[in-house]
This record gives structure tokens, sequence and C-alpha cells, in this order.
């Protein structure tokens, strides 16, 4: 008996050295998850979106304003549809986890929709730029703080009509990502009405020898080719066109505009094009901040092209959490309430399918081993001369 007492005893006088050792008014934790490429092809930018997500959730459990602490369960979904629904519904699944930011690929993105909805899982893409990841559906989870293909494809239009190209080729990987691109350039080509398409070329995403493409094409003499598709496959192609001579723009779309496109080319990439949702990050709204806060954190990669939606995506899922509190039907409430909300990527607001409507294109050069904006670049002041450039 005596023991039985000295043991409740010792028992009691630990709980309460636990509570004592627990800070005052310690926050409930929340799970709140990102999924991206983080192996694979396109894992630069996967890896740059969940450090940027990651960032934000630093910043927020550093807040003391803030309600609650937040942990970040992060998942890989190597840019293919069939590991994208698995980890989506892994995610979505675990009804702790309130909400995520997710998906670079639009392949994976609209692969994922149906899931986010039957699990009631609210999500923001933070890269993928098919239209139908929002538009196919009026799913109330579903939310995207970038723009889409169509926005990219009118710049691009518009830009190569400006300079004066009269003839395009078309090559598109023929996921939907790519089949959409090619859809959207080729109508806003043909609103302009001053260049034409002189053909149209459709390759798998992992082929990897294009010389009857590229034989066809060069024949074809077309002042531009026109890329959709992402940067492993662009780096294939550009390199091929060297290889047989061909002389012409190369054109590509918001899939190649990563670091990892430049490392993989070096001198080859000189001159590409590339259009992108978003200033650059030196001219976004509080971007400098964004650079200084992620270089403190060390980490090992680079931010890339998407990380400030990611980290806009991220910041929007925290303040609606911090809002109506950690309940996902609370959350897309709120979500689908957003107006003029402030971001690192400028104003959001979320149409009635959770498409953000105001979105900034970026018209895009390679100079000097950067992407740079072409209004910026000696390309644009005539001081360097892309090929056929006017």
């Amino acid at each position: 008996m005596i023991r039985s007492m000295r043991i409740a005893t010792l028992a009691l006088a630990a709980l309460v050295a636990a509570f004592a050792a627990a800070p005052a008014g310690a926050k409930d934790t929340v799970k709140v998850g990102f999924i991206g490429p983080l192996t694979g092809g396109n894992s630069a930018n996967g890896l740059g979106g969940r450090n940027a997500a990651d960032l934000a959730v630093r910043l927020r459990n550093a807040d003391p304003k803030a309600k609650y602490h937040y942990d970040l369960v992060v998942l890989d979904d190597e840019c293919k549809p069939n590991v994208a629904v698995a980890v989506a519904t892994k995610m979505a699944a675990e009804d702790d986890i309130i909400a995520g930011a997710t998906h670079y690929c639009s392949v994976t993105a609209i692969a994922t929709v149906d899931t986010y909805h039957k699990f009631g899982f609210p999500v923001i893409v933070w890269g993928a730029v098919l239209p139908d990841v929002t538009y196919r559906n009026k799913y109330p989870e579903i939310h995207r703080v970038n723009g889409t293909m169509i926005n990219q494809n009118e710049a691009n239009a518009e830009l190569i009509s400006k300079l004066g190209y009269k003839t395009v080729a078309v090559i598109h990987d023929t996921t939907d990502y790519g089949k959409g691109h090619n859809e959207y350039f080729s109508k806003a080509l043909a609103h302009i009405g001053t260049a034409k398409i002189v053909g149209t070329f459709g390759v798998t995403a992992d082929q990897q020898d294009f010389t009857a493409e590229l034989t066809q094409i060069k024949a074809l003499h077309p002042d531009v080719i026109y890329f959709g598709g992402l940067t492993p496959l662009g780096v294939r192609i550009r390199q091929q066109m060297d290889k047989l001579g061909i002389n012409a723009v190369f054109d590509g779309t918001s899939g190649i505009v990563s670091d990892s496109y430049i490392q993989a080319l070096g001198p080859l990439a000189e001159g590409t094009l590339a259009f992108r949702e978003g200033a650059p990050v030196d001219k976004l709204p509080g971007g400098k901040a964004f650079m200084a806060q992620y270089a403190e954190q060390k980490y090992a990669e680079p931010p890339e092209a998407y990380g400030p939606f990611a980290y806009a995506a991220m910041n929007m899922i925290l303040d609606s959490i911090e809002k109506v509190g950690p309940d996902r039907k609370k959350v897309i409430a709120d979500l689908a309430n957003v107006k003029d909300r402030d971001s690192i990527v400028g104003k959001v607001t979320f149409d009635d399918h959770g498409q953000n409507t105001v979105p900034v294109i970026t018209d895009f050069v390679v100079q000097d081993g950067k992407f740079i904006e072409w209004g910026d670049s000696e390309y644009a002041s005539g001081k360097r001369k892309l090929p056929g450039q006017k």
C-alpha cells in the first residue's frame, strides 16, 4: 500500500513538473500540407516551392500574435499523375491536415481535383497553369493563386507578333499540359493574325530523340520554334536543334523558367523566350524582404520561379486558419470570399471557380545566363538581336 502511494505521488510530481516546464499559453498545433515534385526532372521547382511554403510556416510560428503553431506535412508527387493521386489521397484522408498548397505540374494538379473534392480538402494550387484545374469543374475546394496558360500564351503571341516574326513551328508534349499550351497559343496567334503556324508536332514527355520532328521543322524554315512543355524535355529539344543547325528563336512557356534550364544548356540557353505569371521576385510586393528571409534560413535550393506563389498560397491558408480556426469547411468558405487580398505576388481575388483573376504576366528572355524581363534586356533595346529579329 505504502509502495503504491509512493508511486502515485511520484507520478503526480512528474505531471506537475511537466506542466510547469510547458510554456504559458502554449498554442494548439495545426497541420498544413505541401505537395510538389521533389524528385525527378522538375524537382528544382518543387524544392523551391517547398522551401517557400516552409518559410511561410516558419515565419508564422515565430509570430507571437499567431493563434496556432503550424506543422508542415510535405509529400512528393514526382510530377506523375498516378503518384499525385496517391499522395493527395494520403494527405486529404488525414483529418488533422486542414489545407494544402499543392502542385507545380499541371498533369498532377488536374489528376487530383476529384480527390480533394471527395475529401472536402481545401487546396491552393501554387504553380500548375492548365485552365481546367479550376475551370473544368466548380469545386469549392480548389483555388489557384497563379494565372493560367491562357494568359501566358496571349502575352507570348503578342510579343512574337510585335517582333515581326511571320512563321512558327510548334512542338508540345502530349500531356494535357502540352496540348493546352498548343491550343491557347494557336488561338492567340490566329487572333492577332500577323504570324502563322507552319507545322505542329506532338512528342511524349519522356521522348529522347527528336531527329524526325526537327528535320521536318528545319525544312519549314520557321522564324520561331514554340515549345509547350517542361524543362527536361525543353533542354533535350534545344540541344538537338543546335546539332541540326536550326537557327530559330526558341520560345518556351513557364515550364522552362527555371535555373535548371540554364544550368543544363549553358550558352545554348541564350536568347530563349519564356512567359510566366508574376513579376521578377525583386519587383514583387515584399519580394526583397522575401529573398532576405529566404536567405536567412539557408535553404540548399533557390526558390525558383514559382517559389513566391507557393509562399503566397501557404500564407493565404494560414491567414484563413487564423481567422476561422482549423476547420476545413470554414477555410473553404473563407477562401471563397477572397477579394483584393494582399500577397507577395500582388492582390489576389478568387472568382467563382477559385481562380485568381488578377494575374500579371511577365515576358522573359535568357541573357548572360539569367532569365530577365524582356523590357530590361539588350534584346529589347536593340543592342543584341535574336535570330531573325528585325
